[in-house]
């Protein structure tokens, strides 16, 4: 889970920075957790050093984002700060507070994406998770991010990933455990669904991407109250 904070006080431009985010994280396989502040004075005021990327207007009324940045770089020096703002003036002060980077407004989306693709690297690798899966032919590794849904198939486990389809001895139970603390559900018996690829939920059936996943009877009440915790903690 990588951990962003918006900081914009004009609501369209929160907004866009939001689908933005939203859109990356389907293209990349990553998994973010969005916090959106109004003002630099309220990121000051509960900021923790928790955070791994913020994107930070710097025109805002209460304390403008360079003062922000500077009292956010007293207690952490590691996250990355991007200014996304209309005012390419303030750009060589950015770099003096440590800012990665700098967007002007209007922000494009390939820009955005290169952009949050720097952060991501700098961010250290414990925080992506991966697992082995024993192939046929060798052994590989998968972003737990990446998997889209694990099923049973002829005693076997088939997962389906961003990268294609991959089959693998193991149980579910077994998987279940593994992927404990991550954001999948078991909603059914031979399935267990990544929360943040489901597009839609319709009566008994989970929808990812063109696939129609059944959901048990008995789990139907669980996974709609996952996926609502789910959407809650990345903030959709």
């Amino acid at each position: 889970m990588i951990r962003v904070a918006i900081v914009e006080d004009d609501a369209i431009f929160s907004r866009q920075l939001k689908d933005y985010l939203q859109r990356y994280a389907r293209e990349s396989g990553h998994e973010f957790s969005i916090t959106c502040y109004t003002d630099g004075d309220e990121i000051v005021e509960k900021y923790t050093a928790e955070l791994d990327i913020i994107l930070m207007d710097i025109q805002m009324t209460f304390m403008n984002g360079m003062q922000a940045a500077e009292e956010i770089r007293r207690m952490d020096e590691e996250v990355s700060i991007i200014f996304v703002t209309g005012a390419p003036q303030f750009a060589i002060r950015g770099y003096k507070v440590g800012a990665m980077d700098y967007l002007v407004k209007p922000v494009e989306y390939y820009a955005f994406s290169q952009s949050m693709a720097r952060a991501i690297r700098r961010i250290p690798e414990k925080r992506e998770r991966y697992i082995t899966l024993n192939i046929h032919g060798g052994r590989m590794l998968v972003n737990v991010n990446s998997i889209r849904y694990i099923e049973v198939f002829d005693h076997n486990l088939v997962f389906h990933t961003l990268r294609g389809d991959f089959e693998t001895k193991g149980t579910m139970s077994a998987m279940e455990a593994e992927l404990a603390e991550e954001s999948f559900y078991k909603c059914s018996k031979g399935c267990l669904v990544n929360l943040r690829y489901v597009d839609a939920v319709m009566g008994s059936t989970a929808v990812i991407g063109g696939d129609n996943l059944q959901i048990s009877r008995a789990r139907r009440k669980g996974m709609m109250d996952a996926l609502n915790e789910y959407m809650e903690k990345v903030g959709l």
